[in-house]
């Protein structure tokens, strides 16, 4: 990071790029647990889920990216051991051991939730301190938004 840009960051770079970190591990582990969910579901809508899966797997990947160019920029590294996926995760990882569409949906809905807190709490931390990581955290909050919103209703759907 250049001088002049660390200047005017405003929050400590080191405590960012800690919990940009552990959005990055969410990330992976949600793309995963999409891609796998995708792969593995049975029954009522499986068709219609599986591809809001799919979709919503390619979404976590893109934000994956934007996290770890965010975090280089910032002069950090982004994870790159597996085994600190989980450690540092604050979402973790459902594996998608059944395969029904109602519990696959209500399992991404939960980490959704989660994802919403975590994107809410970095750009709580930025706000007003650092534009270029609170527009990107504001604009992967709306995707997880909107991916809530998106299994909320096919879970309605599939409940009626």
């Amino acid at each position: 990071m250049g001088k002049k840009a660390a200047e005017i960051i405003g929050v400590g770079a080191k405590e960012l790029i800690a919990e940009l970190n552990k959005a990055l591990c969410d990330e992976w582990l949600a793309y995963y647990q999409y891609w796998a969910g995708a792969k593995v579901i049975r029954g009522k809508m499986s068709p219609a889920i599986k591809a809001e899966l799919e979709e919503h797997a390619n979404d976590e990947l893109k934000h994956a990216n934007m996290l770890s160019e965010r975090i280089i920029t910032l002069g950090g590294t982004p994870v790159v051991k597996f085994e600190e996926l989980l450690k540092l995760s604050s979402c973790g990882y459902d594996a998608p051991e059944n395969p029904d569409s109602l519990a696959l949906l209500e399992q991404n809905i939960k980490g959704e939730r989660c994802a919403i807190d975590v994107y809410k709490k970095i750009v709580d931390m930025v706000r007003g301190k650092d534009d270029i990581t609170y527009k990107m955290a504001v604009s992967i909050l709306e995707d997880e938004i909107e991916h809530e919103e998106d299994l909320q209703s096919m879970q309605e759907d599939l409940s009626k």
